[in-house]
């Protein structure tokens, strides 16, 4: 199956750019570009792509609006496209407004080619995908503030992870920002057995997604 995806960027070169490494890579196809948020959700609409690789920062209406439109207020048939955040800017709160606004991932623009499609396969798949550093600055915001204000808190630390060896060995590379393709290498797993086993976990610890997933394993001292 290949992953059809629209790219968004305001500069014309970054979108060539962008296409060319794209759909050189086997199951990825660019089906649209578009250079403004305004744009983007009408080719969203028109192209249903599986991802929208989005930009942040653009004139007129920005990634993080174009972001919220696009899935919160999807007015197209069929499943709402998964945006994936593609930056030069890794700042905090660029982060925090994309996933606020619904984005699954948060990658950087300094990323390498294989990192990118790797990140679009897995966002088209449902994971989650945020760039490592970028994970650990999001675990050393969150973790900093107070129970009351955390935006979603992962459940209580309990005295006993109810976790099998092998699923804290997952969740622990989980919380460094590894994709479920990563964590297969390193464990020698197939892919299919990760990602049976991060939603696994995820149920067993009562969480949501991936980064309540890092934000767990963070607080139970296993990252």
């Amino acid at each position: 199956m290949t992953v059809r995806v629209l790219v968004v960027d305001d500069q014309e070169i970054v979108r060539t750019a962008l296409r060319l490494v794209i759909d050189r890579r086997e199951g990825l196809s660019v089906v649209a570009e578009a250079g403004d948020g305004e744009e983007a959700v009408a080719l969203a609409v028109a192209f249903r792509p599986d991802v929208v690789l989005m930009d942040v920062r653009m004139p007129g209406t920005t990634g993080v609006e174009a972001t919220r439109r696009i899935v919160r207020e999807w007015p197209g048939p069929g499943p709402v496209p998964r945006v994936l955040v593609l930056t030069t800017f890794d700042l905090d709160e660029y982060v925090h407004a994309a996933l606020r606004a619904g984005a699954v991932g948060f990658l950087l623009k300094n990323s390498r080619p294989e990192q990118l499609a790797e990140a679009l396969r897995a966002a088209a798949d449902g994971e989650s995908v945020l760039a490592p550093t970028v994970t650990r600055r999001l675990i050393d915001t969150v973790t900093a503030l107070p129970p009351a204000l955390l935006p979603t808190a992962p459940a209580p630390v309990p005295a006993g992870v109810p976790l099998t060896e092998r699923e804290i060995q997952v969740l622990v590379l989980l919380a460094r920002g590894l994709s479920n393709a990563r964590i297969a290498a390193d464990l020698d797993l197939s892919e299919a057995t990760v990602k049976s086993r991060v939603n696994r976990i995820l149920t067993r610890l009562g969480l949501e997604n991936r980064v309540q997933a890092a934000l767990y394993a963070h607080r139970a001292g296993l990252a």
